[in-house]
Order: structure tokens, then sequence, then C-alpha cells
């Protein structure tokens, strides 16, 4: 009886667990829409409004798989998280600040490998995974 109290709860817990961590593109579009597009654009190439005064060209988001066809994840977000600042942003990306912190949330890399980030951060990267080869 305990085993299967235990299995039971085991189970309601890895669905939580599971859901905790789902992307969504949907949010991810609308977070890149509100705090991305001024630079990178409405297409995501680079050509947003504010790019024209950037020291540094603002990045074609479409192309991050690149001829390899591999989505950079640990790359996008680590630029995004600010574990890897860019110089261009003055400060580590976003320049938002704290709005994308929030509880650790665990995405993989194509290759398996787990990374922690926050929740806003997975559904972004969900959604730049869907803008590639555009």
């Amino acid at each position: 009886m305990t085993r299967r109290i235990l299995g039971a709860v085991s189970l309601g817990l890895m669905a939580v667990a599971s859901q905790a961590v789902a992307q969504d593109v949907e949010t991810g579009a609308e977070l890149y829409q509100h705090f991305c597009a001024t630079c990178h654009g409405i297409d995501a190439t680079g050509h947003g409004p504010m790019a024209g005064v950037l020291v540094i060209q603002a990045t074609d988001l479409t192309q991050l798989s690149g001829d390899g066809g591999v989505f950079p994840t640990a790359r996008v977000v680590a630029r995004i998280d600010g574990r890897d600042p860019l110089v261009s942003h003055g400060s580590p990306m976003p320049v938002y600040g704290p709005y994308f912190d929030g509880q650790d949330t665990s995405m993989k890399t194509p290759e398996g490998q787990p990374i922690l980030t926050s929740q806003p951060i997975v559904d972004l990267v969900a959604y730049l995974e869907t803008i590639q080869g555009g």
C-alpha cells in the first residue's frame, strides 16, 4: 500500500515538474515583441528601429542555427541571462534587468546538457528556435 502511494506521489510530482518547465512559444513571441524587437526588429533580422544607434549591430536572430542547423541553446541562454554579456548592450543582456530573473527552470541543449535559467528565458528561446532559417 505504501509503495502505491509513493508511486502515485512520484508520478504526480513528475507531471507537475514537466508542466513547470514546458516551453511556451506563444509567450516567447510576446516577450520577443516586447523586449527584443526594438533592436532586432519585428522580423528578428537585426533591423529594429534602434539598430542604427547601436555600437555593435544587432544580430540576425533568424540565423542562429547557421549552416549546421543546430540551434545553439547554451550560447543563446548565456547571452540573454547575462552569463555572456555583450558590450553593445552596455550591461548584461537584457538591459531590462530583473524581468527575466525568476525561479530556476531546467532546459536541455540539443546534446541533452541541462541548463538552469528562468521560465521567461525558456519561453523566449523556444520562440527563437521556431524562427530559424527565416
